[in-house]
This record gives structure tokens, C-alpha cells and sequence, in this order.
């Protein structure tokens, strides 16, 4: 018997016993696609108002005396306001003038207030929070005065680019009408239109 035979049988069987080593595609093997994470969208900051510069606008709202026996009165006038822009913080002027119809204890009525004052707000973007004080006169319909004065709160926010609406309660304070001893307090609620130059 020859050898030779048996030396080629190794030879033969080897492309077949490697044949699993090397089964499979020549192609690369797919990587798994993991999901794409989401894309979080976030909104930029709201933008950033410059309240600095004059207004002036219309008043309309209702106050009441503490000698109103009935719901109170109208209120209704003009307000003019300088402000300057320190960025989170407004600081300002106020002047104001509101024709009024409250009762008074000696059966007369208020029949004006005039405001000078200051206002300090929180500037939020479009919307300004204030503080106002200052000095405030008042007349009756039988021609007496007082001098007092004034505190608010109040907020203003733009409603297009060179106009505003305001919200102000205002506490009035007249010590003295005339010589006489008569003390008002009185309390307004109102509403306001402004442009702002």
C-alpha cells in the first residue's frame, strides 16, 4: 500500500474541517443602532425691556373714603411718569392728577387729588412691579384743601411697543382742610392706559 494517498487525505480534509473557522460574509458584522436621544429644546430667557425714558396716560378706577356711606366714587385723571433702567430694578417719578367724588365727614365731597412722588419697581421683561410714595393735595367741592400724602403698589406691562397697562391701589392721606380738624383716608383702585415716548 502506497503512503502517498495518505499524506494528500490530510491535505484534502483541511479546507473542510477549517470550513466553520471561516463560515460567514466577508461583510462587516451590523452594529446595533441605539435610539438617538432626545433633543430638549429650551427656551431662551425672556427678553429684557428698557423701561428708562417718559409716559404719559389715562386713569379710570373707583376709590372710597372712610366716610363713604354708599360704595364709594369714580376716580379718573391723567399720570405722567419718568423712569430709569438699572436692569432688575426701575427707579422713578410719578405725577399724577385724579378727579374724584368721595364723601367727606362734613357732608362735603373730595373733589380732586394731586400726586408727586417716586415709584421703585422689579423689572420681570415686559412687566414692571412697583412701589410709589410721595406727596399728595386734595380739594373739595367747597373749594377747601389739604396737604397729605401717598402710598401704592401697583404693576405695568407692555401690551405693544410703546404702550403699557397699569393696576394701582393707592392709599391718600389729608390731615388738614383748612384750619379744621378734619382727617380723611382715602382708598383707590384704578386702571391705566400709557404711552411711552
Amino acid at each position: 500500500m502506497s503512503l502517498k494517498p495518505l499524506f494528500i487525505l490530510p491535505l484534502l480534509a483541511a479546507p473542510v474541517l477549517a470550513t466553520p473557522v471561516l463560515a460567514g460574509s466577508l461583510d462587516s458584522t451590523p452594529v446595533e443602532q441605539r435610539p438617538a436621544a432626545p433633543v430638549v429644546s429650551v427656551a431662551p430667557p425672556a427678553a429684557s425691556t428698557d423701561w428708562t425714558g417718559a409716559s404719559l396716560g389715562l386713569q379710570l378706577g373707583s376709590g372710597t373714603s372712610e366716610y363713604d356711606e354708599n360704595e364709594g366714587g369714580g376716580v379718573y385723571g391723567l399720570r405722567g411718569t419718568y423712569d430709569r433702567d438699572y436692569g432688575d430694578w426701575v427707579a422713578g417719578g410719578v405725577l399724577d392728577y385724579q378727579g374724584t367724588d368721595l364723601e367727606l365727614d362734613d357732608g362735603s365731597n373730595m373733589d380732586s387729588m394731586a400726586k408727586l412722588g417716586g415709584r421703585l419697581g422689579y423689572d420681570r421683561g415686559n412687566a414692571l412691579y412697583y412701589g410709589s410714595a410721595g406727596y399728595a393735595h386734595a380739594t373739595t367741592d367747597d373749594s377747601d384743601s389739604s396737604d397729605g400724602y401717598f402710598v401704592g403698589v401697583g404693576v405695568e406691562t407692555y401690551v405693544a411697543p410703546n404702550v403699557t397697562l397699569n393696576g394701582e391701589v393707592s392709599y391718600n392721606v389729608f390731615e388738614d382742610f383748612d384750619d379744621t380738624d378734619l382727617e380723611v383716608g382715602a382708598t383707590t383702585a384704578t386702571l391705566g392706559v400709557n404711552y411711552r415716548f
